[in-house]
């Protein structure tokens, strides 16, 4: 029987450092989507309160002048902040992927919560390993975070949060969840910046990064929402990012929608363009890829090649009694 779903993918620029503003653009493009008939939405990393870029382009010592203002920006899981949004999702009616820089205590970490049609909290991770100098920021998530598709009532929706597309052992464990949906949510990543201005990694830039989800698409036979963010250049220097050679402005973005053979089932947009973007998707579609290549059933070799998986969540302290 056809399963036909809306999706849609925010690409857009963050109300930087700003956590209240951040909560009311986040509304008002889940209330956007909404008008558009949007059923399964996704955001980008870190989207509240922005993805700061500021951390590669300068030394770590720096953070210290902005990482307390971006810690009292980042937004807990149980907060007045997230019910608001909670409320506006179970409002639009649709299931939401927040990615958003989770304050828990006086540590911070890569969060994404997935956010039903009826407003609860289906489930929440968190980045299981910070990219780099990600590290200096956030922390890593437990194995709670191993969990990355739910049920819903539009399909299985699974998410990653940016270079958790490049493992591929996390890759093949949401695969064998089941997942039909995928959320690919990303910062910001730019062109190739010029090799004598700095000496830069490919994959480092957004065409890397689009085409590391386009290949999870093909791999996973599952549909796949791209998000990401866009830098302008009015934002720059609020992000301490004037005159380097690696964030072009405007740009950032590189937002696609994928079918599970791969194949992109909308018009790009410029990368410094703020949409929503919209597919509309079959989930029968997944069968025809799926008969040539299911890499968690008929296309594995369980007695040659298994992935093991710790479920067991590390805890700080344990009592015993």
């Amino acid at each position: 029987m056809d399963k036909i779903v809306k999706v849609g993918a925010v690409q857009a620029e963050p109300v930087w450092l700003d956590l209240e503003g951040s909560v009311d653009k986040t509304i008002a493009l889940i209330e956007q989507a909404a008008a558009d008939g949007v059923q399964v939405l996704g955001f980008p990393e870190v989207w509240i309160p922005g993805y700061p870029w500021q951390m590669w382009t300068s030394p770590v010592i720096n953070n210290a002048g902005w990482v307390h203002e971006y810690m009292g920006n980042s937004m807990a899981r149980d907060s007045p902040q997230m019910k608001r949004i909670q409320d506006a999702v179970k409002k639009a009616g649709m299931v939401v992927v927040l990615g958003y820089s989770e304050r828990d205590g006086a540590s911070l970490y890569m969060g994404q919560s997935f956010i039903s049609h009826e407003g609860e909290i289906l489930h929440h991770r968190r980045k299981i390993k910070p990219t780099h100098v990600e590290r200096t920021i956030w922390g890593d998530g437990q194995a709670e975070s191993l969990k990355t598709v739910v049920d819903t009532k539009f399909g299985k929706i699974g998410a990653l949060n940016c270079w958790e597309h490049l493992q591929p052992l996390l890759r093949y464990h949401e695969y064998a969840q089941g997942v039909q949906i995928h959320i690919a949510s990303w910062p910001a990543e730019f062109e190739m910046p010029d090799p004598e201005k700095i000496a830069w990694l490919y994959h480092e830039t957004g065409e890397a990064s689009y085409r590391a989800s386009q290949f999870m698409a093909i791999e996973g036979c599952t549909f796949v929402a791209v998000s990401s963010q866009v830098l302008t250049e009015k934002n720059l220097e609020k992000n301490m990012l004037t005159g380097n050679p690696v964030t072009k402005t405007p740009g950032g973005g590189f937002s696609m929608i994928f079918g599970p053979d791969g194949k992109p089932l909308c018009e790009p947009i410029s990368d410094g363009e703020e949409k929503i973007i919209t597919a509309e998707v079959n989930l029968r579609d997944i069968d025809k890829p799926k008969a040539f290549i299911d890499v968690v059933g008929h296309y594995a070799r369980p007695d040659l090649l298994s992935l093991s998986v710790n479920t067991k969540v590390a805890k700080h302290v344990n009592i015993n009694e």
